[in-house]
């Protein structure tokens, strides 16, 4: 191996640091062990499974705000509550049927990373799944329940945005960042800043 080919991989290695710590913390959740053997099988495993099964380079924004990823976390588990006694309430009322609607949501800031990050998220709030994403675009459409007129729509698209914007906050990369900031101090977003 020339080393300007050795640079290369230690590089790849390198940008791909983050998601190689992620596989080896899933690897040790997965076996349910925290041990030093389980850091090492997990690391070959994550080292042989991203070079054997080549996936295009994840550019990371290099930016995390921890007081927004924070508040993130709290304020998912917050609307996973509320989502699921929402359904809850929802399949028990015998009296009427709960609306559904497939529903498309164009992102504004995302990227490849946040457009995954905001489909996971509003995949796991109960209510609601990502049905298809047209990547080109970046439209999300999801199915939810609990619609019933045209304000339920636009309560739950708004919805969607909201959390493109939380993910953005905690996430984002400086462009996408700093955009989200203008329209804010233009007041171009729905439903205020949260």
């Amino acid at each position: 191996m020339s080393p300007r080919n050795k640079g290369h991989l230690w590089r790849d290695i390198g940008s791909q640091l983050p998601f190689l710590a992620w596989l080896v913390v899933l690897w040790m959740l997965l076996w349910a062990q925290f041990t030093v053997l389980s850091f090492l099988t997990g690391l070959v495993v994550a080292i042989f499974v991203t070079r054997v099964f080549r996936l295009p380079t994840i550019a990371l924004s290099g930016r995390i705000n921890l007081w927004y990823g924070f508040l993130f976390v709290v304020q998912f588990l917050f609307a996973v509550v509320r989502g699921a006694l929402s359904v809850t309430v929802q399949v028990f009322d015998f009296r009427r049927q709960p609306g559904a609607a497939i529903i498309a949501v164009p992102l504004r800031y995302a990227d490849d990373l946040v457009m995954t990050h905001v489909a996971v998220t509003a995949s796991l709030i109960p209510g609601s799944l990502i049905v298809e994403a047209d990547r080109d675009r970046r439209i999300l459409y999801l199915h939810v329940i609990g619609v019933r007129n045209r304000a339920d729509v636009e309560q739950q698209r708004a919805g969607v945005l909201l959390w493109e914007r939380r993910i953005v906050r905690a996430l984002g990369d400086p462009a996408q960042y700093r955009a989200l900031k203008a329209d804010e101090r233009a007041g171009s977003l729905k439903g205020g800043v949260r």
